[in-house]
């Protein structure tokens, strides 16, 4: 069945220490292109986003936005106590021994909290806290990707039973037409021939001539020559149950669909053309519009 190139998908990861949301939105367009805007310590992902996406989706032009918030306890290195503790224990010693050595000029023993915490080992070095973080919510990102993607693709589903639903209708309208005009069609030459034979009865009464019939009859015969429509009347129902065909049993029949419906478009100009007969203009000009409808609806299918 035919799919829709319009759908969203959205799908969100809440943790204790980060928050992921990733949409994925999808328009019309004649090739696969897609913009995707993640945040700047995760760009290594655009490559397997792009993978996910070409192994999803066919053509259509797809936005995916990433965002990604970190708590700001989460983001903050976590203290080595021991390590404190043992800064602490050393200087606490230090200050001890220097008083004992000149008590008269010991000065009251105070540490700096600010200036502990830079000292080496106090606090884990941010840039692997950062990496392991990073490793950590590119894995969410990229889980969180392909469950927007499977909501998109099943909306691009429904939308495209619907665009089925209404390329159907007009498919069986032009079905009418076309049986209408193949009605008409032996018609055309009947009422040429009677018309014709009416009004050279009519100069030869007036002239005072003979009819030879044989060349009335050849005359005849060469306009319906010229006016058969019988081939033209074949392809273009051989169009449209191939275009049926091709609308319920593939998936990615957009540009298959576009042909067919630029052929119909064809063979319906040819009939108009070869047939003159003003009931058949009529209907021709009904299957035309009925095409301009379904190439309208084919643009939105993938």
């Amino acid at each position: 069945m035919i799919v829709s190139m319009t759908g969203y998908g959205r799908a969100i990861c809440e943790r204790h220490d980060f928050s992921c949301q990733v949409e994925v939105k999808s328009v019309n367009n004649r090739f696969l292109k897609s913009t995707i805007r993640l945040p700047d310590d995760m760009n290594d992902c655009e490559v397997e986003i792009e993978k996910l996406l070409r192994e999803s989706l066919g053509r259509g032009a797809v936005t995916v936005n990433v965002t990604v918030t970190t708590p700001a306890a989460a983001a903050a290195a976590p203290v080595n106590l021991k390590a404190a503790e043992y800064y602490l224990h050393q200087l606490s010693t230090l200050a001890a021994s220097a008083a004992k050595k000149r008590p008269k000029t010991a000065v009251p023993f105070s540490i700096d909290l600010a200036q502990l915490l830079l000292l080496p080992g106090v606090c884990a070095p941010v840039g692997a806290i950062d990496e392991k973080m990073r490793l950590k919510t590119r894995d969410a990102v990229l889980k969180l990707v392909h469950e927007a993607l499977k909501q998109l693709t099943q909306m691009r589903q429904r939308e495209g039973k619907a665009l089925w639903r209404d390329l159907e209708s007009h498919l069986n309208e032009m079905r009418v037409a076309v049986e209408k005009i193949r009605g008409q069609a032996p018609l055309v030459a009947r009422e040429y021939h009677q018309r014709l034979r009416a009004r050279v009865m009519q100069l030869v009464s007036d002239a005072k001539l003979s009819l030879n019939d044989a060349d009335l009859l050849r005359e005849v015969a060469l306009f319906s020559e010229r006016a058969d429509i019988s081939e033209e009347l074949a392809r273009l129902s051989a169009h449209l149950d191939h275009f049926g065909e091709v609308a319920q049993k593939q998936t990615q029949a957009g540009r298959t669909l576009e042909f067919l419906a630029q052929e119909m478009l064809r063979e319906t100009n040819t009939i108009g053309s070869k047939a003159s007969d003003g009931q058949i203009a009529r209907w021709t000009l009904q299957l035309k519009g009925l095409i301009d409808r379904i190439k309208e609806q084919v643009q939105n299918v993938e």
